[in-house]
């Protein structure tokens, strides 16, 4: 959850600080065509800047510290699995970090798969069985494998580029109406109230811009979740593939009692985990996570399991 969340967020404030430089500056284009170009250069270099900062930023959120080399027995084993996972995924053995936090949890992030990090909390290590811990690594490792953070930026750069070219569109149908509205209202304008009726309006411009690529932003994130959603069901199954599905299923178990017991003493229990069962529709369509529940029972069928294209294996 921790790098859907800081991508999602940090890609969203690139972009509309982008659009609010352009606006002020007056670059934006009154041609749909220039519009579109535009919204597409800096729809997708919010998510590309997003990408290539997606480890400086998830690493500064937990406070994370890399291990470059082992101090310990348990520092040593999971830099042992790590470069075994990734000798059989065929991929660059990812950075290990390791973060001080009570709760269960793990993610991987990076700009690519053969240069990317996967941060474990010091709570996963000390509450959860080794086996365990090698199919939660083994779950993070098939995530840089397949690229997801790759094809999430792709996603999020489209749904970028109609965020804004939709939120600038209305805001200037809104602009023009709001003028239109005052040139009802006052037949009459000397040149300093038309210059002062130009700042207004620019101004309106920016305001009216930022406040819908917020909302539009917001709801179009619930593509980037339901992608996200989707590949964890296929990163289930990879770890299964690699570490036994036993193991899989016992994870998701120990991270399922954690966050039940967490729940009962009236403690957050961490986004990681999400919810145990399903939510609300809206919940959900926010959730980046299946409920555990949903990611055993796709586990115990095989659901997943023999998918061939690249995208959907």
């Amino acid at each position: 959850m921790v790098r859907i969340v800081l991508f999602v967020i940090t890609n969203l404030s690139v972009m509309i600080l982008f659009g609010s430089i352009l606006s002020l500056l007056g670059f934006w284009s009154s041609t749909t065509l220039e519009l579109i170009r535009i919204a597409g250069i800096f729809g997708f270099g919010g998510a590309i800047i997003s990408l290539f900062l997606s480890k400086f930023a998830a690493l500064s959120a937990v406070n994370g510290v890399i291990i470059n080399k082992a101090s310990n027995d348990m520092e040593s084993w999971l830099l042992k699995i790590i470069n075994k996972q990734a000798h059989k995924l065929d991929i660059v053995a990812p950075q290990l970090a390791i973060y001080d936090s009570i709760d269960m949890n793990a993610f991987a992030t990076g700009s690519r798969k053969n240069a990317a990090l996967i941060a474990i909390s010091s709570g996963l290590l000390k509450n959860m069985q080794q086996p365990s811990i090698e199919a939660v690594i083994a779950h993070e490792m098939n995530h840089i494998a397949s690229g997801d953070m790759i094809t999430m930026t792709l996603i999020q750069g489209v749904v970028n580029t109609f965020v804004i070219f939709i939120s600038r569109s209305l805001a200037k149908l809104i602009c023009h109406w709001t003028s239109f509205m005052q040139d009802q209202d006052n037949e009459q304008f000397d040149t300093n109230n038309n210059q002062h009726g130009d700042v207004n309006s620019s101004l309106t411009y920016v305001i009216v811009s930022t406040c819908l690529e917020i909302l539009f932003g917001m709801f179009a994130s619930v593509i980037v979740f339901w992608f996200s959603r989707h590949r964890e069901f296929y990163a289930d199954a990879g770890s299964a593939k690699l570490v036994g599905c036993r193991n899989m299923i016992s994870a998701l178990q120990e991270l399922k009692r954690s966050h039940e017991s967490k729940t009962s003493n009236g403690i957050i229990a961490t986004l990681y985990i999400n919810s145990v069962k399903k939510n609300s529709l809206i919940s959900d369509l926010f959730a980046s996570h299946p409920s555990i529940d949903e990611r055993i029972e796709a586990l115990q069928h095989g659901t997943y399991f023999n998918k061939s294209s690249y995208f959907f294996k």
